[in-house]
C-alpha cells in the first residue's frame, strides 16, 4: 500500500468516528429530552453503523457509514403524573440514552479519531523523510 492510500484510508476513518462523535453528542444533549405530546415517544437513540468499501480508484478498503439507525431498547418509565408529557397513567417515558454507555462509546471513538490520524501524521513524516533523503 502507497503513502497515499494510507492516508485515504485513515481520513476515511476520521470522516466516521467525526460522524461518530457527533450522534453521540446528539444523544447526550438529548438524554433527558422527553415527548412533546402526552403519551409520546420521546428522543430515541441513535447509532451508527459502518462498512468497509475498497475505493476502486486505489485499492484501499475504506470506511464508510452505512447507515444511522435507532436503538430498538425500551425506553424507561417514571412516574410524573404532573409532567404534561405524561400519559393517562401518569408514567412519562424518558429517553433510552445511557450516560456511562455514551461517554465509553465517545472515548472509544476518541481514540480510534487519535490512530487515525496517527497514522496520517507517520505517512506524512515517512513522506518528508523520503523527500529530505532525495536532496
Amino acid at each position: 500500500m502507497d503513502l497515499k492510500t494510507s492516508i485515504g484510508v485513515s481520513a476515511s476513518g476520521l470522516r466516521a468516528q467525526s460522524l461518530r462523535m457527533r450522534i453521540i453528542a446528539e444523544n447526550l444533549a438529548n438524554a433527558d429530552s422527553v415527548a412533546k405530546t402526552p403519551g409520546g415517544n420521546p428522543y430515541r437513540r441513535r447509532v451508527a453503523t459502518f462498512q468497509s468499501e475498497v475505493d476502486k480508484a486505489t485499492g484501499g478498503t475504506m470506511v464508510k457509514v452505512d447507515s444511522i439507525v435507532g436503538d430498538k431498547s425500551d425506553f424507561n418509565r417514571i412516574y410524573q403524573p404532573g409532567n404534561p408529557a405524561a400519559d393517562a397513567s401518569g408514567y412519562v417515558l424518558q429517553p433510552n440514552v445511557n450516560n456511562l454507555i455514551e461517554t465509553a462509546d465517545m472515548k472509544a471513538a476518541q481514540r480510534s479519531y487519535e490512530a487515525n490520524l496517527n497514522a496520517i501524521e507517520s505517512a506524512r513524516d515517512m513522506t518528508m523523510r523520503t523527500l529530505d533523503l532525495i536532496k
